[in-house]
């Protein structure tokens, strides 16, 4: 398999689609339909499954692509530093709830450290997809909220995907409301 192989399985991932990831990529849908038959037979796995919203990725190519990531990471790493001559960046990815204080920390993080030498990914989405991001090594860290209604079954999906919890702080929930609804004049 080649790198550009590689480079067009991850937009597939990414667009769900791979008439829209060959959209994307300006190439013909049945080249790159080709190329991931290819690449799926070469590896003997089903990376993804087809239907007729699109396409997504199995178990198996969950892993798979956390691998293809990396190896195209590295290769434009070293593109950019022996091909065009830049200091290479490094990837940093997060993958968390929708939180502020997880976005203002990641604003605050690009701040202090700069584009210069990091490529900063900030991917809000669930929790079980946090978890398969940080174990398929799509990102490098995962946020999750862990209350003791989930904590049992947060604990036994860490476990499985052999990652460990560190609490960052401790938050009180808070809900917002229009002066105006009717639940605002309630005080607990």
């Amino acid at each position: 398999m080649t790198i550009q192989q590689l480079k067009y399985m991850i937009a597939v991932a990414e667009k769900g689609s791979i008439t829209e990831a060959a959209k994307f990529l300006f190439i013909a849908q049945p080249s790159l339909s080709d190329a991931v038959r290819q690449v799926e037979k070469e590896t003997g796995a089903t990376i993804f499954t087809r239907c007729r919203a699109g396409v997504a990725l199995t178990k198996e190519g969950m892993k798979f692509l956390g691998y293809v990531r990396q190896v195209v990471q590295q290769m434009e790493l070293l593109e950019t530093k022996y091909i065009n001559n830049e200091p290479p960046k490094q990837r940093f990815c997060i993958s968390t709830q929708h939180y502020t204080f997880t976005t203002n920390a990641f604003v605050e993080l690009i701040q202090k450290f700069g584009q210069e030498r990091f490529e900063f990914i900030l991917n809000e989405t669930q929790t079980h997809q946090i978890i398969e991001d940080v174990h398929n090594r799509f990102s490098d860290i995962g946020i999750l909220y862990m209350s003791q209604e989930n904590k049992s079954v947060l604990t036994k999906l860490l476990e499985e995907y052999d990652l460990h919890f560190f609490e960052l702080l401790c938050a009180s929930s808070h809900v917002f409301l229009s002066k105006d609804h009717p639940l605002a004049a309630i005080r607990l």
